[in-house]
């Protein structure tokens, strides 16, 4: 299955590429900050973690359960996510994650990373070239 990125809209020329393909390396890097983001905004369940990814992304990111959930697991055992099992309204238990003071600290540090690179990425070819982007899960802008 394909993931696809927001439109890339650059500033400068006045254009948006959309249905621009995001490469599995690129995924890979972005899911954990966006997890964190989304976890930061309240605590959900794995279903909903991949609804708010296709929302955010206007339906252009499209993520698996065989995706999420290892990076939920993997999360939790480093100390960023906690889980625990709720019962739903029609009675199913759905597995809940939340993230953890530990968590919020790696989030600020992946935006960092971000930053840097999406600043790098923006002074490439004529400098002053912008990528726009909207803002981070989470609250912070790209």
């Amino acid at each position: 299955m394909a993931t696809y990125l927001a439109p890339l809209c650059i500033e400068r020329l006045g254009f948006c590429l959309v249905g621009v393909h995001i490469d599995r390396d690129l995924v890979a890097a972005s899911a954990i900050p966006l997890v964190l983001g989304i976890l930061a905004e309240g605590e959900l369940w794995g279903y909903a973690i991949i609804k708010r990814v296709d929302e955010l992304s206007g339906g252009r990111m499209t993520w698996s359960d065989g995706m999420l959930y290892p990076l939920l697991h993997r999360l939790e055992r480093q100390g960023h996510v906690e889980a625990h099992w709720r019962v739903a309204s029609n009675g199913r238990r759905r597995r809940h994650y939340a993230i953890t003071a530990a968590g919020l600290e790696a989030l600020a540090d992946r935006r960092r990373q971000w930053e840097v690179v999406s600043e790098a990425l923006g002074r490439l070819r004529g400098g002053g070239l912008q990528i726009v982007g909207g803002p981070l899960p989470g609250g912070a802008p790209s």
